[in-house]
């Protein structure tokens, strides 16, 4: 079955914010590094349109970011990457989500993953309640 392009649009939006996260870009660095404006880097995040193959070329260039999970949610973002952790994870907080009614927004969801992600990395053990905090401190 072949997803429409606004579905793949968000999720590749979400992909894009957690890899520009995990690396410590502002929206407007990351712009800059692909040569588009913040305006657009921005529709890119939250789905309203899809990212340049050059813009995911220079990610991948500078970054090491892998692609393929940024446009199909595959694979890792980078080699070293914990995919199942971070999918368990995203679940999770979706559950989370959909249970207490509570919506974000895009970039917003893309930034506690990076963060939780970035703290598995760097071997420290995250508790739910403090994404909760996150969560709580970024809310619509």
């Amino acid at each position: 079955m072949v997803r429409k392009s606004s579905d793949l649009f968000v999720g590749i939006g979400a992909r894009l914010a957690i890899t520009r996260n995990e690396i410590g870009l502002s929206q407007a660095d990351m712009a800059k590094e692909i040569g588009v404006s913040l305006r657009a880097y921005h529709s890119y995040e939250k789905g309203d349109r899809g990212v340049p193959v050059e813009g995911l070329v220079a990610i991948h260039e500078k970054y090491g970011s892998d692609v393929t999970w940024i446009l199909l949610g595959s694979k890792s973002a980078r080699v070293e990457h914990d995919i199942d952790a971070l999918e368990e994870f995203e679940t999770s907080l979706d559950r989370y989500l959909t249970e207490q009614g509570i919506r974000i927004k895009s970039e917003k969801r893309g930034a506690i993953i990076a963060r939780w992600y970035r703290s598995l990395t760097d071997g420290k053990e995250i508790k739910m309640e403090d994404v909760h905090t996150w969560i709580e401190l970024l809310r619509e």
